[in-house]
């Protein structure tokens, strides 16, 4: 069986940043995957799947209600090694076409105090397992350490 083309990425090299996974044509219309990596892959801690669980409900708000993006926003949902989150936009994008969008979107939830959306039995299966303040603490660090003043190395995968 042939290896999929995420398992390509040397995970060695790998820093947290902003990556186009891939572009997908779907029904004649371009789908680009955003890898948006905020720990580094076997060097660092994954993400506790309390924070990354809060960050999906309020990324997923945030941006299915951006101005902008709200109608190309086709998902954000974290990876199974927790280290970081997909974004599926309709459209044909480049990393660096989103990196306001993600210091807006990284801001909103560090900033966030209120209630979570969603977080409720109702509205969630497991809304329990919620950590914001983890969460705010990691959007703030991805912010300083990664957003703002992003470098190449950080928007491109490396060879």
């Amino acid at each position: 069986m042939e290896k999929i083309a995420s398992f390509t990425i040397d995970h060695l090299k790998l820093l947290p940043g902003v990556y186009v996974s891939r572009k997908d044509n779907v029904g004649g219309s371009v789908v680009t995957t955003f890898d948006i990596r905020m720990t580094r892959p076997n060097f660092e801690p994954v993400m506790n799947t309390a924070e990354m669980h809060t960050i999906e409900h309020l990324a997923a708000t945030f941006l299915r209600n951006h101005k902008e993006y709200g109608d190309k926003t086709v998902y954000f949902g974290p990876m199974g090694c927790r280290t970081g989150f997909y974004l599926l936009l309709a459209g044909d994008y480049e990393s660096k076409d989103i990196i306001e969008l993600m210091g807006e979107l990284f801001r909103f939830i560090k900033d966030y105090r209120d209630e979570v959306p969603g977080a409720s039995a109702k509205d969630c299966g497991n809304y329990l397992d919620m950590n914001l303040p983890m969460a705010n603490y990691l959007a703030d660090k991805f912010l300083r350490e990664v957003l703002n003043n992003i470098e190449e190395e950080r928007l491109i995968y490396p060879e």
